[in-house]
């Protein structure tokens, strides 16, 4: 069970309601744990390691198909990355390589319980990111030096890496980059499009700057979302630092000067963007290619969270109804109000569609603190938002 605390939420208010709830929630998040993906992608046949997987592949790849490996031939092998429940990932991969892996780095949340036996394993914070992150990064790049051809490395990515894997540059602290952050995203409530290309800018591993560190070695690029295409993942990401950015520091100015938060971020930050060299830029497509790398997405859409929970609500009797795909960038306060409306409507007029049902969303909100305290906590938000 994904749920632990299954117990503590069942009782009072509506029993039936709350176990039909639980019962949507733990088929997404069963959905939604790449543990099993992640088996069937890296496997190994007696002394071959093989990695593929049709399924997860972006589309329009270059290349395609598995990819064999040799094992009596391939030198040190490694797993490094960072993202929310990352553990999950490498745990699988853990389990596959055996006493084959020579070892790896991850960075996941404070809180989660460390699970992994052979990958070092940092708690780093989210989402303001912490010394711990940086000590997480440092170790990965201590473990990519000096790598060769014959060596392989799995970098990992999923959601809550661009807080997890922060690594101040030159001349910012990592109290600089948190009041980055909480000016931006906290503070004006600024949206995770619009936040990477500054973060990405500020940072030694972030926007693919992990790959300069690996190279010449080979690296398998798992990333714990739905593969995208190619091209997309090439020439528009600005969020899997395992992977090219599109993003530039001229890009990253503009934003800070839109949001409103040039002025309140710290001089360093101001200083660092204005006058680094084309040395400091992150990591593009062009240069990516030059590396051998391969790209896999190891939760494509139809065992996806959301279509999982529909499905169990339809099994249980309700009728699943998406009020709205991508909710994005919308305050979490609305949000919740409005969706609280809507289910009361529904209730309470059978309109615009007849109970017995189940309401979904998806997207990514947001919560403006504005001159208050605290961090914000979107889900929580929208959540206490809808209760009230």
């Amino acid at each position: 069970m994904r749920i632990q605390n299954a117990d503590t939420l069942l009782p009072g208010g509506n029993p039936e309601g709350r176990k039909a709830v639980l019962e949507i929630l733990e088929a997404g998040l069963q959905s939604g744990d790449p543990y099993e993906n992640t088996g069937r992608l890296i496997r190994v046949e007696g002394d071959r390691l093989v990695v593929g997987e049709p399924e997860f592949e972006p589309v329009g790849s270059p290349v395609t198909g598995d990819e064999v490996f040799d094992l009596s031939k391939t030198g040190r092998i490694y797993v490094v990355g960072a993202g929310k429940g990352v553990q999950r990932v490498a745990g699988a991969i853990e389990d596959a390589l055996g006493d084959r892996l020579t070892g790896g780095h991850v960075i996941d949340k404070k809180g989660h319980p460390v699970t992994l036996k052979r990958i070092e394993v940092t708690l780093g914070a989210h989402p303001l990111p912490d010394e711990d992150c940086a000590r997480g990064c440092r170790r990965i790049l201590e473990l990519t030096q000096n790598l060769a051809e014959d060596d392989l490395v799995f970098t990992l990515a999923g959601s809550g890496i661009s807080s997890l894997m922060t690594l101040p540059a030159a001349g910012i602290s990592m109290d600089d980059l948190r009041k980055t952050t909480y000016v931006t995203q906290i503070e004006r409530g600024t949206t995770t499009p619009v936040l990477s290309p500054v973060r990405n800018h500020l940072d030694d591993i972030k926007g693919g700057k992990i790959v300069r560190h690996a190279h010449p070695a080979t690296m398998i690029h798992v990333l714990s979302i739905e593969p995208s295409t190619h091209e997309h993942m090439m020439r528009g990401n600005w969020w899997l630092h395992t992977l090219p950015d599109c993003s530039t520091f001229q890009e990253a100015i503009d934003n800070l000067k839109n949001e409103g938060a040039w002025d309140a971020v710290p001089e360093s930050v101001r200083r660092h963007l204005l006058s680094a060299g084309p040395e400091a830029e992150t990591v593009k497509a062009e240069e990516f290619e030059g590396t051998r790398s391969r790209i896999f997405g190891v939760m494509p859409h139809r065992r996806n969270i959301p279509r999982a929970a529909l499905s169990k609500a339809e099994e249980l009797g309700f009728r699943p109804v998406v009020l709205a795909e991508r909710l994005t960038g919308v305050e979490a306060g609305e949000a919740g109000a409005y969706l609280a409306t809507v289910a009361k409507t529904v209730e309470t007029t059978g309109s615009p569609v007849e109970p017995p049902c189940a309401l979904f969303t998806n997207g990514e909100v947001v919560v403006t603190v504005g001159d208050g305290d605290g961090i914000g906590g979107r889900n929580q938000e929208l959540a206490l938002s809808a209760a009230r």
